[in-house]
């Protein structure tokens, strides 16, 4: 029988985190190891599968990563994924950096944890996202060179707590729009008289509402006709079982940068 993957989750108080405390107890391929949280935290000491409405799983959240660890899956805050990032690197222990709208300065650390350690990033951990990735890039391959033009908007909706705007995935969708079609503006909203839409420009529109998980409608606007590609996140749990799913497939592989593109074999 194939051994269990140690694992930990950074972040184990957030909401994603004890989502993938209570999906991950559920998987026989992980054994949760470690739940780590901000020193700050009130819940520290307590059991992490408590915290996550499953009952005690005999794991308490604490503020710093153990070494018992094969995997981390961090879904925390850019401040706090960047001292983690460090720590994976100086201990060459494997990541699934989950966390969006980290600096430039916090995606060199990124990198350089890939050097020592196998590092899974991506703007969306949802399977059913990076799906939607491979058509986006399909379909602006396929009307680049339309005569009459092709117009592209993203449109994203997230919940009103997200504190980034545009979306990582919605961005993400951009540049792989932009490197397919050559694009060289992004417009972020529109107000007042723009005048004549330019071709050469990407659209993005963030809308933040309620407790919505994640929305994303790539627009294709042609003469006559519509081309969309959308896709809809109904729970939290499709981001958590993607992290799961990435950090099983990190255990055996080498020091690197790897995307879900690579973990669901979408290149």
């Amino acid at each position: 029988m194939t051994t269990p993957v140690r694992l930990a989750i950074h972040g184990a108080a957030g909401r994603m985190g004890q989502r993938l405390v209570a999906l991950g107890q559920q998987d026989p391929g992980l054994q949760i190891v470690a739940a780590v949280d901000s020193p700050k935290s009130a819940l520290l000491g307590r059991d992490a599968g408590e915290v996550a409405g499953i009952g005690p799983i005999g794991v308490k959240i604490t503020s710093e990563l153990p070494e018992n660890v094969d995997v981390v899956i961090d879904f925390s805050v850019p401040e706090a994924a960047d001292e983690l990032a460090k720590e994976c690197e100086k201990r060459k222990v494997k990541l699934v950096a989950a966390t969006t709208g980290l600096s430039d300065a916090q995606k060199s650390q990124i990198q350089a944890t890939a050097r020592q350690a196998a590092v899974c990033q991506s703007p969306s951990m949802s399977t059913a996202v990076n799906i939607a990735m491979k058509l986006v890039q399909e379909a602006a391959r396929a009307v680049k060179s339309l005569p009459s033009g092709v117009d592209v908007e993203i449109v994203e909706r997230h919940h009103r707590f997200k504190e980034d705007a545009p979306s990582g995935t919605a961005l993400k969708f951009g540049q792989i729009v932009q490197t397919e079609m050559g694009q060289t503006e992004h417009v972020h909203g529109r107000e007042g008289q723009t005048g004549k839409r330019p071709r050469g420009e990407i659209g993005y529109h963030a809308v933040r509402t309620g407790d919505n998980v994640g929305e994303h409608t790539i627009i294709f606007g042609m003469m006559g006709e519509t081309l969309e590609v959308y896709v809809r996140g109904h729970t939290r749990d499709s981001y958590a079982y993607g992290a799961l799913t990435a950090a099983k497939w990190l255990a055996d592989k080498p020091a690197g940068l790897y995307g879900m593109a690579d973990v669901l074999g979408l290149k």
